[in-house]
């Protein structure tokens, strides 16, 4: 069988023709422009010559440094069509970030996608010595003086024009001896822990991924279109946008992930991946409508929220009928409220939303069901080649993180680590043979890190991650995931870091949503100079705790959180406190807010 990344193209265009393939924003006008699956086919192949002509040959690396935009998507597939290896890069990537990678992969060649990504690529070239080429996805990117190493898209696809038959003939032949072995992907981890490692992801592994995922999903079809929002350079979004493609669902990729509001109301989605933290402001958003409607009017949201969770989540999401009565006034009540909830959102066409990440708390996952919003939660990683399990629909149970994809053998091992072995698993970390047979059991099972049970319907839990628990002095295991989690809900919470490693009590540095802040602080009349004057207000402290113990009341007394500190600025990635996907680097946290943490414990 042919390797699907390298026929998909090819197979899609003969199928479609003109038809829509890709929807992207052009760089100068900002105008919504479509690629069709003839043209995306012609990009592709002249992409492919091109590499050949750059000296690119079978096996070789090219890095992407790029936000969301058709040449990422045509880079990988020209990539696999020449017989090479796609590096993504995460496009805010700092330059020691894409030194290391770049090096690590021996990297040839480096797509940049704007201004930025190319000055820290210029800086890059200074150290690493492998790349040959930077090519600029950017029209609009300035060179600076005495560069002769750049070259933009449009020259570089013009290489291939200027093709000998011998060059025509070297990618045909890799083409046509594509295996299922030949490594596609080296996707580096985040590296909350230490220097990421290049995870090594074969055709073979992103193969099984396509199929599995289009039987489990069969309502997808060629009408969907589905948002790429989340960035290409994340397995989750990779993986999706390529299952997506192969089943020929219309691709609009987001370019700017702030402006992400005004697209989902301007291409109405059917389908769109994201991370908790989207879902969380969303029923923040939804929520502080609520809270400032009509009493009549709120009365009616909350009637029409419980109504659809008991519809949607208590019987359809168990595959039972649902009684008369409650069809008929749910149907009622989402026309009148929850139609126009989800129109708020922008949101109308529905057909799957995939949710992976971290954890999104039990409440808003019923929330977002309840108003019609098929959330599917899963989890996975980038040694998994994304997903090792997700809902099924019917038969789902809000709670747990669905169940594991039938290609694949999932058992609990020690300190009930989730266990994973199939072959959409990883090769293993590139150049590191001792770290990979660190990463596997004696029997093949990859160590996921992850601690979780396995309930009697066959369904993941997922408990903690075991490299962020973490025990206070009094002997006690505390897992801040499930803490940060359940704060998620408050709509003046940002960000959270749960600390409390070797400590007495647990305790929390929180980022507050300032402008929220300052709202709750004008309504009540508190006077302050600044946000750092605000945030140390003994009644936005008291008001802060207040919220967070009516979340945790559910937990043990050792569980919950004792003291806050309000931070006056958020977590960044520029600071090290942030993974590229946005997770919170513990140690560095520890480290940057000593200070104030330290100060918790003081009394």
């Amino acid at each position: 069988m042919a390797n699907q990344l390298v026929e998909m193209v090819s197979r899609n265009a003969a199928k479609y023709g003109d038809r829509e393939a890709i929807r992207y924003q052009d760089y100068n006008t900002h105008e919504w422009v479509s690629m069709s699956w003839n043209a995306f086919k012609k990009q592709v192949e002249r992409m492919a010559l091109s590499l050949e002509m750059l000296g690119v040959g079978a096996g070789e690396r090219i890095a992407l440094f790029s936000q969301n935009c058709p040449g990422l998507v045509v880079a990988h597939l020209a990539s696999f069509t020449n017989g090479s290896v796609t590096v993504p890069i995460y496009a805010t990537s700092s330059r020691e970030e894409v030194a290391f990678i770049t090096e690590d992969a021996g990297a040839k060649l480096l797509l940049v996608g704007d201004q930025r990504q190319y000055e820290v690529a210029i800086r890059v070239l200074e150290t690493v010595k492998c790349i040959t080429k930077i090519i600029l996805l950017d029209p609009n990117i300035k060179l600076v003086k005495g560069d002769k190493q750049s070259m933009y898209w449009d020259d570089m696809l013009a290489l291939s024009e200027t093709a000998t038959e011998e060059n025509c003939a070297n990618v045909v032949n890799r083409r046509e001896n594509a295996k299922p072995s030949d490594l596609a992907f080296l996707i580096y981890t985040s590296g909350t822990t230490g220097r990421p490692k290049g995870v090594m992801i074969c055709h073979e592994n992103f193969d099984v991924q396509l199929e599995i995922h289009k039987k489990r999903l069969p309502f997808l079809n060629d009408e969907d279109v589905s948002l790429s929002f989340l960035p290409l350079s994340h397995v989750f979004e990779l993986a999706w946008s390529f299952v997506c493609l192969s089943i020929g669902i219309h691709l609009v990729l987001n370019y700017n992930p702030k402006v992400i509001q005004d697209t989902l109301k301007q291409v109405q989605p059917s389908c769109m991946c994201s991370v908790p933290r989207f879902w969380e402001k969303v029923y923040a958003a939804v929520m502080e409508k609520m809270h400032k409607s009509p009493k009549v009017l709120k009365m009616l949201m909350k009637e029409a929220i419980t109504v659809g969770i008991r519809r949607n989540v208590t019987y359809l999401g168990n595959g039972l009928p649902v009684p008369k009565m409650l069809e008929m006034r749910y149907k009622t009540l989402d026309k009148m409220v929850l139609s126009k909830v989800r129109e708020a959102i922008g949101i109308d066409k529905r057909s799957i939303f995939p949710t992976a990440g971290a954890a999104l708390s039990d409440n808003i996952t019923a929330f977002l069901r309840g108003i019609d919003l098929p959330i599917y939660i899963g989890y996975g990683l980038t040694e998994t080649c994304a997903s090792v399990s997700f809902f099924k629909d019917p038969g789902y149970r809000i709670g747990t993180i669905g169940t594991p994809l039938e290609t694949l053998e999932v058992k609990i091992g020690e300190n009930n680590e989730i266990l994973v072995k199939g072959p959409s698993v990883m090769k293993g970390y590139f150049n590191r043979p001792e770290e990979t047979a660190e990463a596997f059991t004696e029997d093949g099972f990859f160590r996921t890190g992850d601690a979780g049970r396995i309930t009697e319907r066959g369904e993941l839990v997922l408990t903690e991650r075991l490299k962020d628990l973490f025990k206070t002095s009094n002997g006690k295991y505390i897992a801040p995931q499930a803490l940060e989690s359940l704060l998620g809900e408050d709509k003046l919470i940002e960000q959270v870091a749960v600390i409390g490693d070797q400590r007495k009590f647990v305790s929390a540095l929180i980022v507050p949503a300032y402008d929220a802040v300052k709202a709750y602080a004008d309504k009540n009349k508190i006077g302050y100079n600044d946000i750092e004057d605000l945030l140390k207000n003994e009644k936005i402290i008291e008001m802060f705790m207040e919220n967070i113990n009516v979340l945790q009341a559910d937990f043990a007394a050792y569980h919950q959180i004792k003291r806050i500190t309000l931070l006056p600025k958020p977590f960044s990635m520029e600071t090290g406190e942030l993974t590229n996907t946005l997770k919170v680097r513990r140690s560095v946290v520890a480290k940057n807010f000593k200070k104030e943490i330290d100060a918790m414990y003081a009394y």
